[in-house]
């Protein structure tokens, strides 16, 4: 079906070593680029508006975010954001990199259960699932933020020059999100009932998470519940790429790449040492 980029029997991982998840990408990245723009077609096929869906629901939920806060809550960032606009500038960045995750996570306990035919009919790197999931979240986060820098321009100017550092952030979002999907597609094919307790996780995970309010509007009795939420410094670290032209600490940033990549690790580790299984139970 996918030709020579598909795996072969005696090929169809590469073990669980540390390097393994890279290779695997790499080695199938024709295979995933063109399952990535095959679901991305598919979302939105038979829609009169196609793609533009993806930009025009962000922009709702913006809206609405923007208005209950500002409007109802009175909420404001501190740092910046006494207007509107800033905080829903401030807001909206938040929200693109907690949906890159959420997009993944929340689709991943299913991820095997909506591709039975690779597994039972095909020989089929399956471990690769979880990396088009990411492409196609990362796709529509591009789209996202090139709104953002749109409504940037027009509320703010132009954003400071650290703002091309934003990839180096997005970096260890990307591993982590990876290594949870890899570990939740592997256990929601034996335990089914790991999607709805996922659901909500996220949900409180969103709450937990400083995109509507900073850190230091958080009671100091409560603070270290934030901080314990791997995604906080994450976001703040973008944040500070994006409005106030600070960069990161070097050491900060690479204990967040490497605790990343552990996740990553770990989780396509517990993937590839459950994979046999998965015909058994679908």
């Amino acid at each position: 079906m996918f030709g020579s980029t598909l795996a072969q029997p005696g090929n169809a991982g590469h073990g669980a070593g540390p390097l393994a998840l890279f290779k695997t990408a790499w080695q199938h990245r024709r295979l995933i680029l063109r399952l990535s723009k095959r679901e991305v077609d598919a979302r939105y096929r038979g829609s009169m508006l196609g793609v533009v869906w993806a930009v025009l629901t962000p922009l709702l939920m913006l809206a609405v975010y923007t208005f209950v806060f500002t409007t109802i809550f009175q909420a404001r960032w501190g740092k910046a954001g006494d207007s509107s606009g800033e905080f829903a500038l401030l807001l909206f960045s938040g929200l693109i990199l907690f949906t890159v995750f959420s997009e993944c996570v929340n689709r991943a306990p299913g991820l095997l259960l909506e591709n039975v035919s690779y597994i039972k009919k095909v020989v089929f790197p399956l471990e690769i699932l979880p990396v088009v999931g990411l492409v196609v979240a990362l796709f529509n986060a591009g789209l996202s933020f090139a709104i953002l820098l749109v409504f940037y321009l027009v509320v703010l100017g132009l954003p400071p020059v650290t703002t091309l550092l934003l990839p180096l952030v997005l970096a260890p979002l990307c591993l982590m999100t990876l290594g949870v999907s890899w570990f939740l597609a592997a256990s929601g094919i034996f335990l089914r009932d790991i999607r709805q307790v996922v659901g909500v996780a996220v949900s409180v995970l969103m709450f937990l998470s400083p995109i509507f309010y900073p850190i230091s509007a958080v009671p100091d009795r409560f603070r270290w519940v934030i901080h314990l939420n791997p995604l906080t410094g994450i976001l703040e670290q973008a944040r500070e790429l994006l409005f106030w032209g600070s960069v990161p600490a070097p050491l900060e940033w690479a204990l967040a790449t490497l605790a990343g990549w552990l996740c990553a690790w770990l989780g396509y580790a517990w993937f590839m040492k459950t994979r046999r299984g998965f015909a058994d139970v679908v």
